[in-house]
């Protein structure tokens, strides 16, 4: 493995990371720990259903993994165009549109002269749609300047890292009446839609309590060379808290029905001491070289204890610094049963045959398996993640088609994404609790609750 300390070095000071991190993360005054509503809003709370646009024509901004599994979904999903490719590494750009070529299409426009070339590829008129999948720091200025130019936006996970980005993405889709989404593919997933599916129907009663997280060993990937490691890492070394929260959140919150008749109230944090990266790195490439003996902020575990407004609770994990299979726990319980993954499994008062026991959740597709992964499971087996990035990337694609509101609109993109900065706030300050900022203004109250079945 090669030593890419200066890369992470170059990349901290390029993006001005260093100055965001501390502002955010590590130097928040305790006066500032509930003051996250108390901002001016000039804009009108609301998401407005745009009128049907087909075919989408969609633009690109960051192709390398998970923006060609995007790519590659797109080219097979009906009604869909891909206009436009932009990414700093050339050759990156070339591969797409080649793709695009192959399958019988124009080729796109192509854009890759610097880090805001994308700025160039929102301004192309013939575009409808703009999706990123760029490191983290590069999401809202996509986004909004994509909004800015008169296009709907979607975004990789999380949609933002700071309150402030979060409000700058609400206020954008409010003022332009633009869509704002966000990707999170966890929420298409089979299990997780199938267990919505039952809590609409009421099988596991009145929802009380989620467990949920990102836990998943990313130690080879922090210290790589390429992809992801050229800036990952960097989040690690200056921030502390749940810093990954959307992926085990949003399936749970969708249960919740958060910001549709239920509103995520407060949060406190708290990380452990940080040991797996040094040790990781000491045994990689030496006690005495740069990775082992850089500092690391982030814990190597994060818990994040969440209250909602109708009084469910949330307790939130993010581990990534240490040896572990992957999970992301995924447990919604209620009044009648309860469900949990990693293995899936349920217990339903009354319909599970025994007492007291778990039974394999397999037993239970036939009788409840939502209507979409029945529609569309057999052309998402090929694809990324089980299927979940193409459900996921079909279901953004027939709303737009269709005239209809997305699934996960930008209020949702901003409550799930801010408990990165939420947690930092907390974990910095004894674990005192963090109020979370109603970015629906108070629309939550009357907002429908998500149900995913209508194609």
């Amino acid at each position: 493995m090669q030593d890419n300390s200066n890369k992470i070095n170059s990349e901290l000071s390029r993006r001005d990371f260093l100055k965001k991190s501390a502002a955010v993360g590590l130097s928040v005054s305790v006066t500032g720990l509930g003051c996250t509503n108390k901002r001016k809003i000039t804009t009108t709370p609301g998401v407005k259903t745009a009128p049907p646009i087909d075919p989408v024509r969609v633009g690109f901004v960051g192709v390398g993994g998970m923006g060609s599994a995007h790519c590659r979904n797109l080219l097979n999903i009906e009604g869909v165009e891909i206009r436009a490719v932009c990414d700093i590494v050339p050759e990156k750009v070339e591969r797409i549109r080649n793709w695009v070529v192959n399958a019988g299409f124009a080729k796109p426009e192509g854009y890759s002269k610097g880090e805001w070339d994308f700025k160039r590829l929102c301004r192309q008129t013939d575009l409808d749609l703009v999706i990123t999948a760029t490191p983290w720091r590069w999401h809202v200025p996509v986004c909004v300047a994509a909004m800015e130019e008169d296009k709907h936006a979607a975004t990789e996970v999380p949609a933002a890292v700071t309150v402030d980005e979060c409000w700058q993405l609400v206020e954008t889709a409010e003022k332009t009446g633009k869509y704002c989404m966000m990707l999170e593919n966890c929420c298409y997933g089979k299990a997780e839609l199938t267990v919505l599916h039952m809590v609409r129907q009421g099988m596991l009663g009145e929802i009380i309590h989620g467990e949920a997280g990102y836990l998943h060993d990313l130690r080879a990937l922090k210290f790589s060379s390429e992809g992801e490691g050229l800036w990952r890492t960097a989040h690690s070394i200056k921030r502390n808290g749940n810093l990954y929260p959307t992926h085990g959140l949003g399936p749970v919150a969708e249960c919740m029905n958060i910001n549709r008749g239920n509103l995520f109230d407060f949060l406190v944090s708290m990380s452990s001491k940080s040991r797996g990266l040094t040790l990781f790195a000491e045994e990689k490439f030496g006690k005495d070289s740069p990775q082992a003996r850089q500092k690391y902020a982030l814990g190597d575990v994060n818990v994040s204890l969440i209250r909602c407004a109708n009084g469910e609770t949330i307790t939130l994990y993010h581990d990534c610094n240490l040896p572990r299979p992957y999970s992301r726990i995924n447990l919604v319980q209620g009044t009648k049963g309860i469900f949990m993954g990693y293995p899936d499994r349920i217990y339903i008062e009354g319909k599970s045959e025994k007492y007291d026991r778990w039974e394999p959740f397999e037993k239970y597709y036939k009788e409840y398996e939502h209507p979409l992964w029945k529609l569309k499971g057999e052309s998402a087996k090929d694809a990324g993640h089980g299927g979940m990035d193409y459900i996921e990337d079909f279901r953004l694609i027939d709303a737009l088609r269709k005239g209809r509101l997305p699934d996960m609109d930008v209020y949702d993109a901003a409550a799930w994404s801010v408990v990165s900065e939420l947690s930092e706030r907390s974990a910095a300050n004894r674990s005192r609790p963090v109020d979370f900022p109603d970015f629906t203004r108070g629309q939550w109250k009357t907002n429908q609750p998500i149900h995913v079945v209508d194609f």
